[in-house]
């Protein structure tokens, strides 16, 4: 079965170069992922958000050609990973969540290493192999053990191997996870690099400083996509009300008392502030009903500032959406 592109992509537009439908994982009894449907075009940094055990690897994993779907299909590259993921691995870079360098092997035996494991042609391996050590930033550092390296650096190795066969797809495992602000921003404008030659990355993170940096957000919970879209399409369109910012005196007691509120569709701590995400009702505003809310507090005897409308982050976009079909569940 080969891709459906002409199906996948509006007219005009490039198809993707990777396509998920109906992609499921089930181990036994449990599935992993339910049904997602995904697309990436070449050049396009996609983000994958979830919490832990969402499903996030697994998708990658299936993505990869490393697991066998359940059910659903999906094609990297133009190959389908169900019945040809020889080929889906052999056009693409792969960073797994475990770093996946070998310790007692120098900088340059690894990427000999991979290069050979890849095929890239003689002809062009001393350019490759020059091309990653320039990329990682360990000049100088070719004949070091990978042990002895800081993480920063390890991680920018461990991505030179995974594009020595030049890739057009990237699939990267939480690749920032323990490293150092500084390196992460590296790390990002590399990806970004290689975007703007085409390649199309899907890139899972726990950062949403990181998740910004990402052209579209697909967020996964319990093993269903729950939401896709631009970074600034999901603070504005995702959380459905209007969120407001106040101080209150006692932020759990205040918490408890404006989620049983009327109008008010969540509240959550965020550092020394509460986050109120409130609805317009019938005859009474967003703003309006927000204006009330100290009063309210007061009556439980919360003390509380005036709430001021704020743009929402990000996270207030996950924690909204991965609480949601909880509160669902328990209505």
């Amino acid at each position: 079965m080969t891709a459906p592109e002409a199906e996948a992509a509006p007219a005009g537009a490039a198809p993707p170069i990777v396509l998920a439908r109906g992609l499921t994982k089930r181990f036994g009894k449990f599935t992993a992922v339910d049904a997602l449907d995904l697309s990436i075009a070449k050049g396009e940094v996609v983000g994958f958000i979830g919490p832990n055990g969402a499903g996030k690897s697994t998708t990658i994993r299936m993505l990869c050609g490393l697991l066998t779907p359940s059910s659903g299909n999906a094609w990297v590259a133009g190959f389908d990973v169900g019945r040809d993921p020889e080929s889906v691995r052999a056009h693409i870079g792969y960073m797994s969540q475990k770093f996946s360098l070998y310790a007692d092997l120098t900088c340059r035996e690894n990427l000999r290493f991979f290069a050979g494991i890849y095929r890239v042609p003689r002809a062009v391996l001393d350019e490759r192999l020059r091309f990653a050590i320039e990329m990682a930033g360990i000049v100088g550092r070719e004949d070091m053990l990978v042990r002895t390296l800081a993480g920063g650096w390890r991680q920018r190795l461990a991505l030179g191997c995974a594009i020595l066969h030049r890739p057009p797809v990237l699939f990267l495992d939480e690749p920032t996870s323990g490293v150092e602000p500084q390196a992460r921003r590296q790390f990002w404008n590399l990806i970004h690099r290689f975007a703007a030659d085409g390649v199309a990355v899907l890139v899972s993170t726990h950062y949403m400083d990181e998740a910004e940096y990402c052209n579209r957000i697909a967020l996964i919970d319990a093993g269903r996509l729950a939401t896709v879209g631009s970074p600034g399409a999901l603070r504005e369109k995702a959380l459905g009300g209007t969120l407001f910012e106040l101080a209150a005196a006692s932020l759990g007691e205040a918490v408890q008392t404006l989620r049983a509120t009327p109008g008010v569709l969540d509240a959550a701590i965020f550092g020394d502030k509460l986050h109120v995400l409130v609805c317009d009702t019938p005859g009474v505003p967003a703003a309006a009903l927000a204006a009330g809310l100290p009063a309210r507090l007061a009556a439980a005897g919360i003390a509380a500032s005036a709430p001021r409308a704020i743009r929402p982050s990000l996270e207030d976009v996950f924690v909204r959406l991965v609480e949601r079909p909880a509160q669902q569940e328990a209505s």
